[in-house]
C-alpha cells in the first residue's frame, strides 16, 4: 500500500509553475518611484479614477504583456469599474453594478471570497461561463484577480491582470500586484474618507440629498453663470401630524420617501433638503412660468403616490412655492426670499398645490409680520380683553348665552380694528398664547357674574388648530376655570370645521369627547362653509351647530340657501343637536328663521360684541332666568 502510494506520487507529473528572473534593483526602484508618485497624487487630492488609471498604465508598461483592471466594491456588494485603460468602454459598462458572487468571473469571485482567484483558462472555467463573451473576443484567455482590502479587512475593490495566453501569474507579476493592491487600498480608503467628510458638510444624513450648504453654493453658482432656472420650495404637509400620530420613525420615512421621489425628477432638476419638512428644487433651463407650473404639478403628482410603513399607508402631500429666476432681476437672497413668500402664501391659502410668486405677496406677508408683532406686544403687556356677543332666544328676546371674542387695545386702551391684527391669527404660536389669555380673562368675568347672581347659561370660547396640536387643551381649560371656581357646565367650546379637517380626526375627536365628559358642550362653528359638514355630524361629538352667516345673508331672496337651512334644522332636530343662526342683521331674517323652526340666533340685529361691563348690563336686563 505504501509502495503503491509512493509510485503514484512519483509518476504524477508535477504542475509546472511559471517563473521569471528575480526582481531587479531597477524594477524595485521603479516600484518605489511609482509608490511615491501615487501617494503624492493622493495627498494633492487628484481624483481617484485618475490616480488608478495612471497606476494601471505604469503597471502595464512594467509587465509589457498584461492588461490591468481595477474595480471598486460598494457596501451593497456591487462592482464599479474604476480604471481599465486597455479595455474597451463596453467591457467596463457591462460590469457596472454587477453583484459579487461565487461565479462572477475572477473579480466578482475574488471580492466575494476575499482571496486571490486564478483562472488559467477562461473558456473552460465555470466562474466565467456567463462572462466569457466579454474577454474571449478580445483575445484575453486568463485572469488573475486579487482583493483590495481596507484596514479593517473588508473588501473594497479588486486588482486584476488579464493575460493573452492560458496561464497564471509569474513571480514578477505577483510582486507588482502586492505593491499595487496596497497602493489602491490607500487611494480608495482616502477617497472614501474624503467622501464621508464631504457628505458630513454637504449632504443631508436623513434624506441623502444635498443639504442647505450645498444649496447656498449651487444657487449662487447658477446666478453667477446667468443660467435660467426656476426655484421651487417644497414643504411636506402634515409632517408634524405624522410624527404625533405614527411616531418620528414614520415621519423620517415620509421625509425619505419625498426625497427619493425628488431625486427621480430628471437631470435638469437638482434637489436639496433645507431642513425639517422643507426641500428646494432647481429646475435648470426653465424659462417660462407655464413650464415652472408644469414641473411643480408633476412633482406634486409624483410625490403624492402612497407608500407603506410599518403596516400603515401614508399618502404624502406637499405645498410648493416657486419663482422664475429669468424674470427676476434680483440678487440671490431676494430670489430665495420671494420663493419663501410664495411657499408661505401657498401654505396659508392653497395647501397641497403650487403657488407662483407675485409682487403683492411681499406686501401681504410684511403686513402679517407687523400684525404678529402688534399682537405679540399686546400679549406681553396684557392688552388682550374679551368682548361678548349675546346669543338670543328669538321668540322671547332672552339672552341665553354669549360668545367671547378676543379684542386688543393699544397702549392708550383704545380698541384696535380687527384688520390690524387679523393676519396674526394665522400664526400658531400667537393663537396658542391668545387662547391662554382669553381663558384666564373669561374665567374671571364668569366668576364675577356668578358672584353677582347675574343670570347667564354659558359662554362660547373659540379654539383653533394650534390649541389642539399641543395636546394640552383639556388641561388648560380645566385649570383656568378651576382656579376661578367656575363650573365647566358654563363653557361651550366653539370649534371651526377646518380644525376637524386639518388637525387629525382621531386626535381632535378624542380630546373633544374628553372635554364633553367633564360637562363642557361643543359647538361646530361656521357650519356649512367647509367640506363634508354632514359627515362631521356623524364622526364628531357636537352638541350645537352654528349656521354660517353666508346662509343667513341669503335666506330671504335665495331659495337654495333657505332649503339648505331648513335641511340643517331638520337633521339637527333628529340628531338632538341645538342650532344657532349666526350673523342675523334684520328683523326679516329673524321672522324667516323662526318660521323654519330656528329659535336661537346671534348677530348685530340683537347686539354687537361689547365689553364685560356693557355685557353685565345686558345680562341684568335680558338674561334668561330658566335655561331651555
Amino acid at each position: 500500500m505504501v509502495w503503491q502510494m509512493a509510485t503514484d506520487v512519483q509518476t504524477t507529473p508535477p504542475r509546472r509553475r511559471e517563473t521569471a528572473p528575480q526582481v531587479s534593483d531597477a524594477l524595485k526602484q521603479e516600484l518605489l518611484d511609482l509608490q511615491s508618485e501615487v501617494l503624492a497624487r493622493v495627498a494633492y487630492g487628484e481624483p481617484l479614477a485618475s490616480i488608478v488609471d495612471f497606476l494601471c498604465r505604469r503597471v502595464e508598461k512594467f509587465t509589457g504583456k498584461s492588461v490591468c483592471s481595477v474595480l471598486t466594491v460598494d457596501r451593497d456588494g456591487l462592482l464599479h469599474p474604476l480604471a481599465a485603460p486597455s479595455l474597451p468602454a463596453s467591457f467596463s459598462q457591462a460590469l457596472e453594478g454587477l453583484p459579487i458572487g461565487p461565479h462572477v468571473g475572477s473579480c466578482g469571485t475574488a471580492a466575494y471570497r476575499g482571496e486571490d482567484i486564478e483562472v488559467r483558462d477562461i473558456a473552460t472555467d465555470p466562474r466565467w461561463a456567463d462572462f466569457e463573451f466579454l474577454t474571449l473576443p478580445l483575445g484575453l484567455k486568463a485572469c488573475w484577480s486579487s482583493p483590495i482590502k481596507a484596514r479593517d479587512g473588508h473588501v473594497i475593490g479588486t486588482f486584476a491582470f488579464y493575460f493573452h495566453s492560458a496561464r497564471g501569474p509569474v513571480d514578477l507579476e505577483r510582486h507588482i500586484v502586492a505593491a499595487c493592491t496596497n497602493l489602491c487600498a490607500i487611494a480608495i480608503e482616502h477617497q472614501q474618507i474624503q467622501q464621508r467628510l464631504h457628505d458630513l458638510a454637504f449632504v443631508d444624513a436623513l434624506s441623502g440629498l444635498s443639504n442647505r450648504v450645498s444649496f447656498d453654493r449651487r444657487i449662487k453658482q447658477a446666478a453667477e453663470e446667468d443660467t435660467p432656472f426656476a426655484l421651487l420650495l417644497v414643504d411636506i404637509d402634515q409632517l408634524k401630524s405624522v410624527n404625533d400620530t405614527l411616531g418620528h420613525v414614520a415621519g423620517d420615512a415620509l421625509i425619505r420617501a419625498v426625497a427619493s421621489r425628488l431625486e427621480t425628477m430628471g437631470q435638469s432638476m437638482e434637489a436639496f433638503r433645507l431642513g425639517g419638512d422643507e426641500f428646494a428644487l432647481m429646475v435648470l433651463g426653465c424659462r417660462s412660468e407655464a413650464a415652472m407650473a408644469d414641473a411643480a404639478q408633476h412633482l406634486i403628482s409624483t410625490i403624492g403616490a402612497p407608500f407603506h410603513h410599518a403596516h400603515q399607508t401614508i399618502i404624502p402631500s406637499v405645498t410648493i412655492g416657486g419663482i422664475l429666476q429669468a424674470e427676476e432681476a434680483v440678487d440671490v437672497d431676494t430670489l430665495r426670499q420671494n420663493a419663501d413668500f410664495a411657499l408661505y402664501h401657498g401654505k396659508e391659502t392653497h395647501r397641497g398645490g403650487f403657488v407662483p410668486f407675485r409682487a403683492g405677496m411681499r406686501t401681504s406677508i410684511s403686513q402679517r409680520i407687523k400684525a404678529v408683532r402688534v399682537v405679540g406686544e399686546a400679549l406681553a403687556e396684557g392688552r388682550i380683553i374679551p368682548h361678548y356677543q349675546p346669543i338670543v332666544r328669538m321668540d322671547s328676546a332672552e339672552v341665553i348665552g354669549l360668545e367671547a371674542l378676543a379684542r386688543i387695545t393699544d397702549v392708550q386702551k383704545a380698541l384696535l380694528a380687527a384688520k390690524e391684527f387679523h393676519e396674526a391669527l394665522t400664526d400658531s404660536r400667537i393663537v396658542y398664547a391668545l387662547t391662554g389669555q382669553m381663558l384666564t380673562r373669561v374665567a374671571a368675568d364668569l366668576r364675577r357674574w356668578l358672584d353677582m347672581g347675574i343670570p347667564f347659561q354659558h359662554v362660547g370660547i373659540n379654539v383653533t388648530t394650534a390649541d389642539f396640536q399641543r395636546g394640552d387643551l383639556e388641561v388648560r381649560i380645566t385649570d383656568a376655570f378651576a382656579q376661578a371656581g367656575v363650573p365647566l357646565k358654563h363653557i361651550i367650546l366653539e370649534v371651526n370645521e377646518s380644525v376637524f379637517m386639518g388637525t387629525g380626526d382621531h386626535m381632535v375627536a378624542r380630546e373633544v369627547e374628553s372635554l364633553r365628559a367633564k360637562g363642557i358642550r361643543v359647538a361646530l362653528d361656521d357650519f356649512g362653509t367647509g367640506f363634508a359638514s354632514l359627515t362631521h355630524l356623524l364622526n364628531f361629538p357636537v352638541d350645537i351647530i352654528k349656521i354660517d352667516k353666508s346662509f343667513v345673508d341669503r335666506i330671504i331672496d335665495d331659495r337654495p340657501s333657505g332649503v339648505i337651512v331648513e335641511a340643517i334644522l331638520d337633521i339637527a332636530r333628529k340628531l338632538d343637536i341645538r342650532v344657532i343662526a349666526e350673523g342675523i342683521e334684520t328683523r326679516e331674517q329673524v321672522d324667516r328663521l323662526l318660521s323654519m323652526g330656528c329659535v336661537l340666533g346671534q348677530g348685530f340685529h340683537f347686539a354687537r360684541p361689547a365689553s364685560a361691563g356693557v355685557t353685565t348690563d345686558i345680562l341684568c336686563k335680558f338674561g334668561q332666568l330658566s335655561p331651555i
